[in-house]
């Protein structure tokens, strides 16, 4: 009989099939302040992600970690758009950025009605181009991830930028908007509500969203609830499983909204991302270390 490895705490028999029981969490980069939005570069073979408060962005390979930018302004959340070009959400100039092919830098977005930004944290990329990002506080509520400042938005909330431009609030009723993620059709955008972080009041969950053929969204019942801290940055696999950041390690939930099993990580998670030569490998930032592990399934 084969023991499961003590990093897996299966829930559902469903998440047996996503892992594989001679599977190991390995800490491959330690010692930073608080990693963040990893993001994995399948051309290079390498992950980019982000040590906030130490304003890096790092980026580690089979062949050893190195600094990809330094002194960039506390940047938080990480994608790669359809050209395979790094978006980024920095906290200290409160904008989203692209950094272009030949390494300068855009910025796509700093303010909406006048107003600077809060702090953007997470992003992702539609097919269509869209830029969606989340604005919660973190990042201006005290100096350690950004600057410390009051805020000029009058909600928290989340948005779009059309590949035309065009910026528009398409939730704001989160007290803090945090990760979010596309189902693998994209029909559905999972937005996690972390206010729980700093009001006990609010109820960690991951919430639920349809897409509409016009770029809105509707619904936003609970999906999911985190059962020990609050959600962070989140994944989906190709087959829609939910991979969710938590204080325990990394949460899978079946489409159904059905806790799987957990990944048991020794150090508070921030986020997570699918990569390696194959896609089967699950990177995991978790507080001053990078983890992988072996996963059955890939990415979305």
């Amino acid at each position: 009989m084969i023991r499961v490895p003590p990093h897996l705490h299966p829930v559902d028999p469903r998440f047996a099939a996503l892992v594989h029981p001679t599977s190991r969490l390995e800490r491959i980069a330690e010692g930073f302040t608080w990693a963040e939005g990893p993001v994995w570069f399948g051309d290079h073979q390498c992950l980019l992600f982000s040590d906030i408060p130490s304003q890096r962005i790092m980026r580690w390979s089979e062949d050893g970690l190195s600094v990809f930018r330094a002194r960039n302004n506390f940047n938080n959340g990480n994608t790669r758009d359809r050209q395979g070009r790094l978006i980024g959400c920095r906290h200290g100039t409160r904008d989203v950025v692209r950094t272009e092919h030949d390494g300068s830098l855009t910025v796509l977005a700093a303010e909406y009605g006048g107003a600077k930004f809060n702090s953007p944290n997470d992003v992702v990329v539609s097919r269509d181009g869209s830029v969606w990002f989340t604005d919660p506080t973190y990042g201006i509520i005290s100096s350690f991830e950004g600057y410390r400042s009051a805020p000029e938005q009058s909600a928290r909330n989340v948005y779009r930028l059309s590949p035309e431009g065009a910026l528009d609030v398409v939730v704001s009723d989160f007290v803090q908007p945090n990760g979010l993620c596309f189902s693998p059709d994209e029909r559905v955008l999972y937005i996690a509500e972390s206010g729980a972080s700093h009001d006990e009041t609010v109820p960690p969950v991951i919430r639920r969203f349809d897409v509409t053929e016009t770029g809105g969204l509707r619904g936003g019942e609970v999906f999911a609830t985190i059962d020990d801290g609050f959600p962070d940055g989140m994944r989906c696999d190709e087959a829609g499983n939910l991979w969710s950041s938590a204080r325990d390690g990394v949460h899978c939930f079946a489409p159904d909204g059905t806790l799987l099993g957990k990944i048991l990580v020794p150090e508070c998670v921030a986020n997570l991302c699918f990569g390696g030569p194959r896609g089967h490998t699950l990177f995991i930032t978790a507080t001053t270390s990078v983890y992988r592990t072996f996963v059955d399934v890939k990415g979305a």
